[in-house]
């Protein structure tokens, strides 16, 4: 059995290798690591050795445990909560299903030595997973998930049990509570209450249910949900907010005249939007528009980070401010290492995943969505309105990807093999002009539009990712990208 950590925790298939023999011996091994002497001497948090941004913790200062709204989620934060303490180190256990980043939050208020979150995102339901947040609240950088995964083979190999009767106190806490009323001081209330009049958000399923309807429940904005009901199969979708999985979001905006309606992965760090008209605004728009807002609106400064395959709006925007620029390998942790070592204004990727400067180093759907009506407040226009001003501004850019299933490491590895050796590109019209491999491989062609082929770190899938000025170019590049997989898959067996 391999137990690794992905580009942001370990998941797995509930039952086959997520079960609670596992999710004990990941816990035990987060708790070495924990109280391991190595931890504190490791310069492991910031680019350039910057070190910390908050003081070191010790374990004695205690772990947070928070879970989602997942099979069994609840049931496997309890044994990982007994793992911990049982390995003399207090544990805060959320009261209820909380987002990953009111779990995050509470790192910084209750200042303990991290926190551990029962989630998988947004993979299919089958699944579950484990994040660890250190003590900088923000994800794990690999210097520590490379402890963790070492302890995980120390223990397989029998040098020490895992640990399950309690030995330090067991606590629960209020995670929502605090992280609402910390966002209040992110956004300003006046702006947002005097233009938006009516929102819908669609928390699909998953632990940000009720957040928003909390939040504006004292403004005179009239925010209402769907899918607040405890579903662990999400009603039969991943959740996911993307294009294929918003139509229910799109339908109760149009059908309630609302002004927005926005929506949140599984453990509520991602967001998708749709305009007032119904129309879809991806993370790539979401990403671009909030940059523009803080810079134009709110006179803020600081670097840009992007990941790999985010939308290159963002590189021209940075530009365009004149605020320095840095794009990263997949993964939010590549972000959060950035934030903790310079003043980053904002970083994002494409899987709708952004974080600001000022609050914790992670990504927040619901602070996004947050800012995206403070923008709408402020310039008096509609998130459609705001939407169309970017594309005449920059030129309109349309993104989308496809996901295949491949579940054979071996062949993953073998299509990247094969793209870095041979730049070929088959589609008459259209030639490459540059070829990146930052993080799988992407061809930048010469109408500007490029082609991103990389192997996921928590799915048995590789991804396909475009961007170009129109939707029928992106199908196009998407389709001639399938059948490269296919055949690239084909030939390597």
């Amino acid at each position: 059995m391999s137990i690794s950590f992905g580009t942001d925790g370990w998941r797995a298939v509930i039952a086959e290798d997520f079960t609670f023999e596992n999710v004990a011996l990941v816990t035990q091994a987060i708790a070495n690591v924990l109280l391991s002497p190595e931890r504190k001497s490791l310069p492991m948090y910031g680019k350039k050795g910057t070190g910390y941004p908050c003081p070191y913790r010790e374990a004695s200062s205690g772990l947070v445990v928070g879970f989602d709204t997942r099979f069994l989620s609840e049931e496997f934060a309890q044994m990982a909560a007994k793992v911990i303490a049982a390995n003399g180190i207090p544990v805060h256990i959320a009261d209820s299903p909380s987002p990953t980043p009111a779990v995050s939050h509470a790192v910084s208020s209750l200042k303990t030595a991290g926190a551990l979150m029962i989630t998988a995102s947004h993979n299919p339901p089958r699944w579950n997973g484990i994040k660890f947040k250190p003590e900088y609240a923000g994800s794990a950088l690999s210097e520590v998930t490379d402890l963790i995964e070492r302890e995980i083979q120390l223990l397989l190999k029998g040098g020490e049990k895992i640990r399950k009767e309690p030995e330090a106190s067991i606590s629960t806490f209020d995670a929502r509570g605090p992280y609402l009323a910390a966002l209040r001081g992110q956004v300003d209330l006046a702006k947002v209450d005097q233009s938006v009049k009516k929102i819908i958000a669609d928390p699909m399923y998953g632990a940000s249910q009720g957040c928003v309807a909390s939040f504006f429940k004292d403004l005179s904005i009239e925010a209402s949900e769907i899918h607040v009901e405890r579903n662990p199969y999400f009603g039969g979708m991943n959740p996911e907010p993307i294009g294929k999985s918003m139509e229910p979001l799109t339908e109760a905006v149009l059908f309630g005249r609302a002004d927005g309606g926005f929506a949140f992965d599984g453990d509520g760090d991602r967001i998708g939007a749709v305009d007032e008209e119904g129309r879809f605004l991806n993370s790539h728009d979401i990403f671009s528009l909030l940059l523009r807002h803080l810079v134009q609106n709110k006179g803020r400064k600081g670097s840009v980070v992007k990941t790999f395959s985010t939308t290159e709006r963002i590189r021209i925007l940075a530009d365009r401010f004149g605020l320095p620029f840095h794009e990263t390998p997949i993964g939010f942790k590549h972000i959060s290492d950035f934030m903790l070592a310079e003043d980053v204004l904002i970083g994002g990727e494409e899987s709708g995943g952004i974080g600001f400067a000022g609050h914790i180093p992670e990504r927040d759907g619901l602070l996004c969505a947050l800012l995206l009506l403070e923008m709408c407040g402020m310039e008096r226009k509609s998130l459609g309105a705001l939407k169309n001003e970017l594309d005449e501004e920059i030129g309109p850019r349309v993104c989308d990807r496809i996901d295949l299933h491949c579940e054979d490491g071996d062949r993953k590895k073998g299509l990247i093999e094969s793209l870095q050796a041979d730049v070929s590109w088959p589609v008459p019209g259209s030639r490459i002009k540059e070829v990146r491999n930052l993080d799988g491989v992407k061809y930048l062609l010469e109408d500007d539009s490029w082609i991103l082929f990389r192997p996921s770190g928590t799915e048995p899938v590789v991804r396909i990712y475009a961007e170009a000025r129109d939707h029928e170019t992106v199908r196009a590049l998407l389709a001639a990208g399938k059948e490269i997989f296919l055949g690239t898959v084909t030939a390597s067996r």
